[in-house]
């Protein structure tokens, strides 16, 4: 009875507006900072590492370089302290955990784009070897 008294008061916590992240995504993730009676929002953005736990105990690690210094923060998903998330660009990561950025240094620091399959079909059919043919065939029947 316990167990099921803490799921449904779990149930209640949980945010329902999170968008769908993965680990490789470079994500916002807006935090309430409160000082004294100030409550403000900073923006801290950066590429997911690490997602841990799943429900009210999901946390994620955000990596980000600030002045050639790497930071990395850890967010539980669920907290009031998080006002919001949002996917700036997905990632195409092979691992659940990405440790190996942190040795990494420069553009060799990006990962690839998760869409990027897809924009290589595109320019390939829009090259210009089939439109001069297409041409042709227009002058062709313009002519009969």
């Amino acid at each position: 009875m316990s167990a099921a008294l803490i799921a449904a008061v779990e149930q209640d916590q949980l945010k329902t507006d999170l968008p769908q992240f993965a680990v490789g995504d470079t994500v916002d993730v807006h935090v309430r900072i409160i000082e004294g009676a100030k409550e403000r929002i900073q923006v801290f953005n950066g590429v997911i590492i690490k997602t841990q736990g799943r429900g009210l105990t999901q946390t994620i690690t955000v990596r980000r370089i600030v002045a050639n210094e790497g930071v990395e923060r850890t967010f539980p998903v669920h907290s009031p302290k998080v006002a919001k998330i949002e996917v700036k660009r997905r990632g195409d990561a092979r691992r659940a955990r990405l440790y190996y950025l942190r040795d990494r240094v420069g553009k060799k620091r990006r990962l690839r784009d998760k869409r990027r399959g897809l924009d290589a079909v595109i320019k390939q059919e829009a090259t210009p070897e089939t439109e001069p043919a297409a041409a042709a065939t227009e002058e062709k029947s313009a002519e009969d």
